[in-house]
């Protein structure tokens, strides 16, 4: 990430804190995702706590929104892929 001009945010009563979007989209931060909080002197140290997981749950999500697709349709296409892979690889699948 490659330092920001200094942005300046309050804190709301319920300890709320928004990150302005340039710093959000320069650090790739995304609605949902977990962040470690490490206090180091006076300052706050806020980076990304990528669970791989939690990240392939985030990028399938946003694939899917984005193209359309439903969770039962991409499973579906998953067992064709499947079943011609097996095909393919081991000659007619028996019944």
């Amino acid at each position: 990430m490659q330092a920001a001009k200094v942005s300046v945010a309050e804190i709301k009563s319920r300890g709320q804190l928004t990150i302005p979007k340039k710093i959000r989209s320069a650090g790739h931060l995304e609605e949902g995702q977990v962040v470690s909080i490490i206090p180091v002197g006076d300052s706050l140290l806020i980076t990304p706590k990528r669970l791989e997981l939690d990240e392939a749950r985030r990028q399938i999500k946003k694939l899917l929104k984005s193209s359309g697709i439903s969770l039962e349709d991409l499973i579906a296409g998953l067992k064709e892929e499947r079943e011609t892979l097996y095909r393919e690889t081991y000659g007619k699948k028996r019944g």
